[in-house]
């Protein structure tokens, strides 16, 4: 089953088409959005987000740019989980993204990001706000896609990427004490774009604590 939505521009239309909760088959929880996206779509394991003009999620650590309007998936997890999926996008332009993210509150979470950097290049980027981002960019990946693997392991978060979904690579692996309730999900981005559609597939979610961080099981 496909469940496809375009998003009117009248706010009440909007809420109107929005449903209240979304079932996505990978995720054994009830999804909803935190910011509305352009239009989107589910199918089986694969979740496609096109988010609009000028959306974006950072807290500059010079205070210049605070800015929380990007689409965003979320369900409340296990306390202990893992969660891998496939991020793709086209890259067309500076900054446009898809992430996996964890939010304990507006200014605690993890925003981990396949993003188009500064340079153009295709880049795997991290970024962990505890009132202000720390952005952390890592390897540059030579495709439109990449496997990313988030999993967290009582107040420990370890971040994994993969060009294949069975070989990980470790990116970064820290303490984030998060609030009970807090969301996990995915994320679209186009912060000097009109719009970015991104794919997330290959879906899989466990409700289980990592014994080695560096196998990421």
């Amino acid at each position: 089953m496909v469940v496809f939505l375009f998003i009117q521009l009248n706010q009440d239309h909007m809420k109107a088409q929005v449903p209240d909760s979304i079932s996505f088959a990978p995720i054994p929880h009830k999804l909803y959005w935190n910011n509305i996206p352009a239009r989107f779509s589910v199918s089986g394991n694969s979740l496609t987000i096109e988010a609009g003009e000028k959306t974006d999620m950072f807290r500059d650590p010079n205070v210049t740019y605070n800015t929380d309007n990007a689409p965003k998936l979320l369900f409340e997890p296990d306390n202990d989980f893992v969660l891998v999926a496939s991020i793709e996008h086209a890259f067309n332009y500076k900054w446009d993204g898809g992430a996996i993210v964890l939010i304990s509150d507006s200014v605690h979470w993890i925003k981990f990001c396949f993003e188009k950097d500064y340079t153009g290049a295709h880049r795997v980027v991290s970024v962990v706000t505890n009132d202000f981002s720390d952005d952390c960019n890592s390897v540059e990946i030579p495709s439109n896609k990449v496997f990313y693997k988030m999993a967290r392991a009582g107040n420990v978060i370890t971040l994994y990427y993969s060009m294949d979904g069975i070989k990980w690579f470790l990116v970064r692996h820290f303490q984030f004490d998060a609030k009970p309730g807090f969301k996990v999900g995915f994320l679209a981005q186009s912060p000097t774009g009109p719009k970015c559609t991104v794919k997330i597939a290959n879906v899989k979610y466990q409700a289980k604590k990592i014994k080695d961080p560096y196998l990421g099981e």
